[in-house]
């Protein structure tokens, strides 16, 4: 069967944030044992596998993400992956319906490449800032949400972004903060810089030291910079050694997040259970 490597939330090679793809043609997921295996080898942040679904139902595709080390709730880098190469291969136009652990969700592709994806908005609720995260990040933390179930992250606001681009955590220690991850954030220093906010994401917990660009964090931040900068539709800019862009607007309990990939690797997987 085929996979092919997508870099997510990006307009060229080597930027954004790198997903596998597995397209199935059977009506059902392998072995989980199966898909861990190839998440594992494949060794990026997530690897998507999707099924066709029959027509007539909620769902165009069956839609699943795992990292090297376990099956997550919600991945949004990898839906657009998936979504993009459905798209640029011609096995789907338009709007494509994903059922998955969060529900269904659906994305739309314009004439542009971009691709917009419909997500639950993830729920904020303020907390105390953990003593492990504070040790572990060693910085100045303005405030704590905690993201819900779906997401599963820890939101913390630093006081500006040059504090966020500097952070050299203590990956050790992150990981045991019991969340699936860590999202620091700030305003963006330059408003003319084409962004409005800036983010990090960190993710030892499941084997993800730093992931460049998350999709599903968004919907946690879309929320949290609405409510501070006045507007809905926002930029976002995440990211460490790879960044990349994430357009968002917050539509009350769903948010849209916009991007574009580009496919860096398409090859031939022998090892099909």
């Amino acid at each position: 069967m085929r996979i092919r490597i997508v870099d997510a939330f990006s307009e060229r090679p080597f930027a954004g944030n790198p997903a596998g793809v597995v397209l199935l043609d059977s009506g059902t997921f392998p072995d989980d044992a199966w898909l861990q295996q190839v998440a594992t080898e494949v060794n990026l942040s997530e690897t998507a596998f999707a099924h066709p679904l029959p027509e007539g139902g909620d769902a165009d595709w069956a839609l699943r993400w795992l990292t090297p080390a376990a099956e997550v709730n919600m991945c949004g880098h990898a839906t657009l992956a998936t979504a993009h190469v459905l798209h640029s291969t011609g096995t789907a136009t338009g709007t494509v319906r994903f059922s998955t652990r969060s529900g269904v969700l659906t994305t739309t592709a314009d004439d542009r490449g971009s691709i917009t994806m419909d997500f639950p908005t993830a729920p904020l609720t303020p907390v105390e800032v953990p003593r492990v995260v504070a040790e572990a990040l060693d910085a100045d933390i303005l405030s704590a949400h905690d993201t819900g179930p779906s997401v599963g992250d820890l939101l913390v606001e630093l006081a500006d972004e040059r504090s966020v681009r500097s952070l050299s955590p203590d990956f050790r220690a992150l990981a045991g903060h019991g969340g699936r991850g860590v999202i620091a954030t700030a305003r963006a220093e330059n408003p003319d810089g084409g962004y409005d906010f800036a983010s990090r994401g960190f993710f030892p917990s499941l084997g993800i030291e730093e992931d460049p660009v998350t999709g599903s964090a968004h919907t946690a931040l879309a929320p949290f910079w609405s409510a501070r900068l006045g507007r809905t539709a926002l930029v976002g800019f995440q990211g460490g050694a790879r960044t990349g862009f994430v357009r968002t607007e917050l539509l009350g309990d769903r948010t849209l997040l916009t991007g574009t990939a580009v496919t860096v690797i398409d090859g031939e997987l022998l090892a099909t259970g």
